[in-house]
Parts: C-alpha cells; structure tokens; sequence
C-alpha cells in the first residue's frame, strides 16, 4: 500500500534496495602455446549517481497553497529518516474544485540504485490533509502534531515505561489478529531500547472479522482496571501466545481464563467486570480513537502521532522512532 506518511511512500521508502548481482567473468584457459598480449581486464561498472530529475517548470506551480516550503518540510518529517532518500517539488497546481491543489514530486535515492519515480497527492481545502491514491492522510508542515495532541488527551489504556508523554508510541491492535501476534517481538524491542518512553496498548477489536476480539479487549480492559499495567501485559503474551484457542466461543472463554490465571487474577472477577456497561464503552472509545485517527488496519503503531505499521523491519521502526524523537526535540 502506498502512502506518503506513515504508509505513503513505505513502498518506496521501506524497500529495501539492493544493487544488481554482477555476474564474475568465466576464467579463460591457458593454451600451451605462448600466449598472445593478455585481454584488457574489463571496465569496472560505473558507480551509481544521484538521480537527476528534470527541473521543474514554473509554469507548473499554479496554486497559491500550499507553498513548496510546506510541502518540502511535509516530506522531510515524513521520509527524513531515511538519509537516502531524495525528491524534488515537480508541479503545485490548482484543480477544477476551489481550494484543491495537486502535489507532484519526483522520488529517488543518493546511491541511484532506485529508479526516481513520480509520485502525486491532492491537498484539501483545510490545507491540513492529502488525498493519496484512496487514503486520507495528514498534512502540513508539522503533519503528525495534531494527532499527536490527541493521543496524549486520549490513549489511556495500560502502558510501559514513562509515565510521561513526551515519546508516547501507541499500539492499536486486535487480540485475535495474528498480524498482531507477530508485532510482539516489535514492541518486546522497543520496551528495551526506549526505556525512555510511553508505550500504550490500546484495544481496537476488528469484530467483523475476528468474533472473539471484543471479549478479548473487554477482558484485557479488565485484568489492567484490576491488576494494573504488569498484570495487562502477563494477560496479553499470555492471549497472543494462545491465539489459536480464540477461534471458538468456547475456546475463548477458556484461553482468556487461562490468561487472567497466569497474570495473577481471579477469573471470576474477570468475567463479571468484562460485561459491565463502563467496560464496553471502554474498549467503544479506543475504537472510536483509531477510526479518528484514521487506523486502517492492525496492527498500527502511532509515534508522537506519526501512523506506521507495527510489523515494519524492526531496524526501519527503531530509525523511524528515533528520528521522530529529533522532529520533536527529545533527547533520551
């Protein structure tokens, strides 16, 4: 899926991107007859370049907004972590409908491994959201400072780490998503290599496709109201490593008990909490936060408001959070 924050341009910008294999040349035999003057050794392929993109028209930059200024400082702190990356501002044009803009940029990489592509959004009205391909997406100069704000107002449900704000990574995720289940050894590294920040779980149940979710989020909401955030955590490896048992009723209601057991609660509490009107409104609000900040899928992780995929390579989610902690000032 293509998308130019947290998942524009992860195509282009999470690829990892290789250089073309090479072949070695075949060792030529020795005839026994004294050889001619040796071939010349082959030339060695050039190295890679920059690409260089066709400079851009001014006839092409027809809108009044957003400026070339934002839209730069929109795709710094979009793809800045990636110190390969580069682009250019093609074409900001106005369109048919009043206050819409089109964005045209170029894409490539400083090693010119990757063939510089063109990509394009439309800016809306409210200059604070794009259009890219069927996604709504943030925008501006600092795209992810307003879900950030409301993450901090919002996201309460049991955490590791800080109880401070300042690096809050929120996890959005579904107890019976297996995409979920494998993250975990995501969060497991960022709990070790952020000591530093707040890591949020917050529940957002896909109850069309999953059946069992909802009381699995309804019973996680509350081992933590009972138990706190380390027995939350014990409830939740322990539904995640016995998955498989939440594909029945049945199945459910034994593999959540077992959890409750292993983090330490009374399972009849449990299940009596679980079916309280506050706890239902409880999960309804952390699904409702996702919808509005405009989650798509599980499992998704929010860093300082910056939407990215919870089961990204590892060595690209550490790069990504550590470069939002530079955006936003933060030193560890």
């Amino acid at each position: 899926m293509i998308r130019l924050s947290a998942r524009l341009l992860s195509a282009a910008a999470l690829v990892s991107l290789s250089l073309p294999i090479i072949p070695a040349a075949a060792q030529q035999a020795v005839p026994p007859a004294p050889p001619a003057a040796p071939a010349p050794e082959p030339a060695a392929p050039a190295p890679a370049a920059a690409p260089v993109f066709p400079p851009p028209d001014p006839a092409n930059f027809t809108a009044a907004t957003p400026t070339k200024d934002t839209v730069n400082a929109f795709l710094q702190a979009s793809m800045g972590y990636d110190e390969d990356r580069v682009w250019q501002v093609q074409a900001i044009l106005k369109t048919a409908v009043e206050g819409v803009s089109k964005v045209v940029i170029y894409l490539g990489d400083k090693s010119g491994k990757q063939k510089p592509q063109g990509v394009g959004f439309f800016v809306l009205p409210d200059g604070k959201h794009i259009i890219s391909g069927d996604e709504l997406l943030a925008f501006g100069d600092h795209p992810f400072a307003e879900y950030r704000a409301e993450l901090q107002k919002r996201a309460d449900g049991p955490f590791q780490g800080s109880a401070a704000k300042d690096l809050e990574i929120v996890e959005f995720a579904d107890f019976q998503c297996p995409h979920c289940k494998d993250a975990q050894a995501n969060m497991e590294k960022l709990v070790a290599d952020f000591p530093k920040a707040r890591i949020v779980f917050q529940n957002y149940p896909l109850a069309r496709i999953h059946p069992q979710a909802v009381k699995a989020a309804t019973y996680g909401v509350c081992v933590a109201k009972l138990g706190g955030s380390t027995a939350f955590f014990q409830f939740a490896a322990a539904v995640f490593d016995g998955q498989d048992g939440l594909s029945s009723a049945d199945g459910a209601t034994l593999t959540l008990n077992s959890a409750v057991t292993k983090a330490g609660q009374d399972t009849a509490k449990i299940a009596a909490c679980s079916e309280t009107p506050a706890v239902a409104a409880s999960v309804e609000a952390s699904v409702k936060l996702a919808q509005d900040l405009n989650i798509q899928q599980t499992p998704t992780l929010m860093v300082n408001g910056r939407q990215v995929p919870a089961n990204a390579p590892y060595d690209t989610l550490k790069k990504i959070v550590v470069y939002q902690e530079k955006l936003d000032g933060i030193t560890q």
